[in-house]
């Protein structure tokens, strides 16, 4: 009796994850020296605040003095290298910490611009450029501009310039990873250079970035550049797999007081908020953040050698830099498209009995099939995949608590798409 994982696939698939293992092994060995040098900065971090038992108790109803919330704010503060953090389970989403930051910086008969393209499906809803439901910003008079990519997926410079020159724009956003654009998420060396590029042309703005699954997937953040505030999702890397609510921001201090007066009410701002159960994950979350990410990303790599060997198109290519926990695979048209995801779904711990139907999903314009089988809904630092059914039928790829549970699923993808039929 064969004890492998990998013994009943078909023999041409068993020498496909045997070339790809040690394909990639040099590259899986970058990923843990990320990891080490990041998870240092953590530890230190747990050390430098003195965290102990009593961080972990939670508040209960107005939150005032609440001693574990404000030290992990001041954790992430000190990690992102800001004046300060908003850290709450209040925050329903990574969209929501977003709409919070932007309708907090922006007023009526300001323009909201854009850097890098029409922003994903959920942010165009809150801009107004989607959807019919109430309270966005164009109902508040707050206008939007952007200046899309050029073919290759790269910032034009020179047209930004030019449309900086609105006296209007009070907010620069960068969105580091591509949502369901097709092009690659910016690294923190690309993002560097556009905010110098914006401290240049326009230094009266406040430059916000929407970091959502890039947090430890590089050594270095936007804000260690100058970025003004920054938002992201605890059901991703940040939080790794651990919290079951809540966002954070990050940022200059004013901006993170007006961002606070948006999530509460004026005046209380961000000294109210209980915090309730959530501390103890939220720290542990944030200290296995690093690791997480790395297994994630390793998932990621694996994925995207096993399917370009199986002739498929996809980006990043495992050897090239990755900034996030995001692979993309081009299948050309639906039907493997939605078979692959089923996979992934059937491979999961949990709901592994649903088959994923697509479907017109709040907050995005077309079909949206998708799979995720985590322990906390709707988290992506879990594996999962999902795409919208349009051209070129691109599936979002993204995620993983382990390596072993990426490997195991994105084979067995492989193989109930490819070779099952056969």
């Amino acid at each position: 009796m064969s004890h492998s994982w990998k013994a009943e696939l078909p023999e041409e698939l068993q020498e496909k994850v045997a070339k790809v293992d040690k394909m990639i092994a040099p590259r899986l060995a970058e990923i843990d020296e990320q990891v080490l040098y990041n998870q240092q900065r953590v530890l230190n971090l747990f050390r430098k605040h003195h965290v102990g038992e009593e961080d972990l108790v939670p508040s209960t109803g107005y939150g005032y003095d609440d001693i574990g919330r404000d030290k992990l704010e001041a954790i992430y503060a000190d990690y992102f290298k800001v004046d300060d953090a908003l850290v709450r389970p209040q925050f329903a989403s990574g969209t929501h910490a977003i709409s919070t930051a932007l309708f907090s910086m922006l007023r009526p008969g300001d323009t909201l611009y854009y850097l890098t393209g029409t922003p994903y499906d959920t942010i165009q809803e809150v801009i107004g450029l989607a959807g019919d439901k109430p309270g966005n910003m164009s109902e508040y008079g707050i206008k939007f501009k952007t200046t899309e990519l050029l073919d290759n997926g790269e910032v034009d410079y020179q047209h930004a310039e030019n449309d900086l020159a609105d006296p209007s724009i009070k907010v620069v956003a960068i969105q580091r990873s591509l949502g369901y654009a097709v092009r690659a998420s910016f690294t923190v060396a690309k993002i560097r250079k556009m905010i110098s590029f914006v401290k240049r042309v326009r230094p009266d703005v406040n430059i916000f970035i929407d970091n959502c699954y890039g947090e430890f997937s590089e050594t270095e953040e936007p804000t260690f550049f100058g970025a003004d505030l920054m938002a992201g999702s605890l059901y991703k890397n940040a939080g790794a797999g651990l919290v079951k609510s809540g966002a954070y921001l990050v940022g200059r201090k004013d901006l993170i007081e007006g961002a606070g007066s948006r999530l509460t009410v004026p005046g209380a701002g961000k000294g109210e908020g209980a915090t309730w159960g959530y501390l103890r994950d939220m720290y542990q979350g944030f200290f296995m953040a690093a690791h997480t990410t790395g297994e994630a990303q390793k998932g990621m790599v694996y994925a995207a050698a096993l399917c370009a060997e199986m002739g498929m198109d996809v980006a990043p290519k495992w050897d090239e830099p990755r900034t996030d926990i995001v692979q993309t695979v081009n299948f050309g048209e639906p039907d493997p498209m939605v078979k692959f995801c089923a996979a992934i779904q059937h491979f999961s711990p949990m709901n592994s009995f649903v088959d994923p139907i697509p479907y017109h999903q709040d907050g995005y314009e077309d079909e949206v099939v998708m799979a995720s089988g985590s322990f906390v809904e709707g988290s992506t630092i879990e594996l999962s995949s999902d795409g919208p059914l349009r051209p070129p039928y691109r599936l979002y790829i993204q995620g993983g608590l382990s390596y072993a549970h990426a490997k195991i699923a994105i084979t067995q993808a492989v193989n109930e798409t490819f070779y099952q039929n056969k």
